[in-house]
Order: C-alpha cells, then structure tokens, then sequence
C-alpha cells in the first residue's frame, strides 16, 4: 500500500511515520512526494506516500471504508473539493490552527471547506475545466478556437476527415472523460449548465434536471461519441484523454490544469503547438468549468495530529503553491499567487485561468451533503446510459430527477 519513504533527519527518532494520501494523477505523486521530504528534511520527521486510486469515485470509497473503522492508516489526506461534507465527521477541525492563515485563500474555498463551523479542510490547488486545443491544426484549416458546442463540433468532424484524408488514421477530434465515475459527472455539468440547463440540483435543493436544455446538451454529447471521440472514451478517465491528446491523436480535449504542463513536456508529441480556452457554450448559454480541485485534510483518527496539521500548513503554504504553480501548472488557492510575476512569467495562462475559475460552477455537493457520493452516482450512471446508446436525453433527464427523489425523500 505505501508507496514511497520520504525525509527523516536527524531528531525523527523512533517516531512513527507521518502517513500522506496523495493522487498519483500526471505529475501529483511527484509534487507531492518533493513537498513532503522539502518539510520532513526541515522538520526531521518521516513521511510515508500511501498509494490510493486515480479514480475519484474509487478513492473516496476508500477513505470512507478506513474512516467509518476509526482507522489511522492514513494521517493527512488529499479530498476533493467536494468531499468536506462526506467526511466531515471524520476530519480534525483546523480552524483554531490556523486561525487567520485560513483568509489567504480564496473565501469560496474556504466556505466550502467549513462544516457547521468546522475548517475540515484547507484548500491545495484549484481545478476548472478546460478546452485544449491543436493550435498548429486549427491554423492550417484557418479555424477559430469554438466558442459554442456546435463549432466544437464542427470544427472537429472537420479536421478529423481532412487529416485523416492526409493519413492520420488514428486522429480523433475531440477526447474527453466518458468513463461512469465522478469525472463524469463534471464533464456532465458543464454540457448541462452551459446549455441552460441548471446545475442538476438548485442551491435551494431543488431538483432541476429534468427540462430539455439538459436533455439536448446530453443528446449533442452522445452525437460524438463513435463520430468524433472513439467508442473508448465511454471508458476514459483523464489520463486516458491525455494521452491520446498528448501523443497527438486529438485535435481536441476536454481536461484539468494539470495537463498544461506535461503536454507541453520536451517528450510530448504536441509541445509548443496546443492552446487552452474555456470551454465551448451551448445555443441558449454559456461557458461553464466545473469547479474542481484538491484540498488537505487530517484525519481525526491520526495518532499525530500536531504533527500532521503541521504538514497541511507548509504543503498548502504561499511558498509551495508558488513552486507547484510553476513547476507543474497547479493552479493556487490564494489569489495573491495570480499577480506574481515569477508565476505568470513561467505560467501566462494563469491568466485565462482566472477568468475560468470567475465562471466555475460547483457541483450540489454542499446542498446534498452526506447524501452527494450517490447523487453524483446516479448522475453519471444516466449519463452514461445516453452515451453509450442505451437511452436518450429526454428519458434519461426524467429517469434521473426520479432517482434524485428518491434519495432525497429524507431531505438532503
């Protein structure tokens, strides 16, 4: 299960380790791993990496199988954004810890975290939905960046047949996250709010999903799937998208951040060709990123918490955001880190993140509580139920505002 054993110095003694859950997805372990031993050689303490799933979905099944035992295999971990109400009662509350400190984030992220007055978790990095694309393609066929499914769309059929024309056998135009997960639900999110359809459930609690601005933004997204996106994006996470996108098999993806810099890599196929831009509206709305990213936790069954709430403050700090922000394209949870300029000088498209992250839609993670895990389960399922065939938009709307009855009987 434990995946690396970092730091250790002198004054680590027979201490126990210090056990970290970090995600492994592109370049997380790494960043992760260096900002570990970087406190662990400053601290003398040791940190173990814990291996935990890709999968969001997987993940938190994880955390919540070792939290509902009172486990302490794991001290600090990494959650989603929209996790603190899953496991909130699990979680130390870092409030009185960090006290102030808690006010350089952005406060959004910081009401997000606080749980009938509780700070369960502080914020790490930001993640938004992005459209990248093959700059150097859409400049030999003279095509627009799109700003509306439709041209995406297009765009995409378009240059898929001329380069395959040219024997590009394997080009796809547009890959993105297809698989029946929480990446899903995201994808699912950003079809459904940029077409008007709402956000599946309003922040008075309302169910809102069954109306058909969402049933058409579901039926143009299944439209791509065997035309423009393989059949496999029906099993695709990020790394999946990514790696056709970066092998230069896509002409577009739909990813987070993070992509940036490792498609922009000295190995990658596409480095110095791609661009990023919001993601494409739908006729009657706009463009819309899901809110994404992660954030750090200590788990109230650590036997070290002092030591624990120690790592979350240096591995979330101004100094560590900067470094991951320039070494990797993590996107910081303080606001200050947006107007500095070894930041923007390394990362300029800092700058069109920020007009993202203004329009980012969260997912009803707060408004549905404990019960989010299933509601976001019975959303991707519909979901993918239209993707592959098996059902349409329209059906597939009513099926679900049915399903998220169901789970709220009880209210949320």
């Amino acid at each position: 299960m434990l995946l690396a054993l970092l730091g250790g110095g002198a004054g680590s003694g027979d201490a126990e380790p210090l056990r970290i859950a970090c995600s492994a997805l592109g370049q997380q372990r790494v960043l992760c791993e260096e900002g570990a031993q970087a406190w662990g050689e400053a601290t003398g303490h040791t940190v173990e990496l814990v291996a935990i799933p890709n999968s969001a979905t997987d993940r938190l099944g994880l955390y919540q199988q070792l939290l509902a035992a009172g486990a302490g295999d794991i001290d600090v971990l990494q959650i989603d954004v929209v996790w603190p109400g899953l496991l909130a009662e699990h979680l130390l509350d870092l409030g009185p810890v960090l006290g102030a400190e808690a006010e350089a984030h952005l406060p959004a992220l910081i009401a997000n975290d606080t749980v009938d007055g509780r700070l369960v978790a502080v914020p790490w990095f930001i993640d938004v939905g992005v459209l990248y694309y093959r700059a150097d393609l859409l400049e030999t066929y003279d095509r627009p960046v799109p700003t509306t499914w439709a041209a995406l769309t297009d765009t995409a059929a378009y240059i898929q047949e001329q380069e395959r024309a040219a024997g590009a056998d394997e080009l796809w135009g547009y890959v993105w996250q297809g698989r029946a997960y929480e990446g899903l639900t995201c994808n699912a999110l950003e079809w459904i709010a940029s077409y008007g359809g709402g956000t599946i459930v309003a922040p008075d609690g309302a169910i809102s999903i069954d109306n058909p601005a969402a049933a058409a933004a579901l039926d143009r997204a299944a439209g791509w799937v065997g035309t423009i996106s393989p059949r496999g994006v029906l099993n695709h996470g990020e790394e999946e998208a990514r790696g056709l996108f970066q092998s230069g098999r896509a002409v577009f993806m739909r990813n987070w951040p993070y992509a940036w810099a490792l498609a922009q890599d000295e190995d990658s196929a596409v480095a110095g060709k791609i661009g990023v831009a919001p993601l494409p509206a739908g006729p009657e709305g706009h463009s819309t990123a899901t809110l994404g990213g992660a954030h750090l936790a200590v788990s109230r069954y650590s036997e070290q918490i002092e030591v624990a709430t120690d790592l979350v403050r240096y591995l979330t700090s101004a100094a560590e955001q900067k470094r991951r922000a320039i070494a990797a394209a993590f996107n910081p949870s303080r606001p200050a880190l947006y107007e500095d300029p070894e930041v923007l000088a390394a990362l300029p498209v800092l700058a069109e993140m920020a007009t993202v992250i203004d329009g980012a839609v969260a997912r009803p993670a707060t408004v549905t509580g404990a019960r989010y895990n299933r509601v976001s389960a019975a959303v991707f399922t519909a979901v993918h139920d239209v993707l592959s065939g098996e059902s349409d938009g329209s059906t597939a709307v009513g099926v679900l505002a049915a399903r998220l009855a169901h789970i709220k009987r009880a209210g949320w």
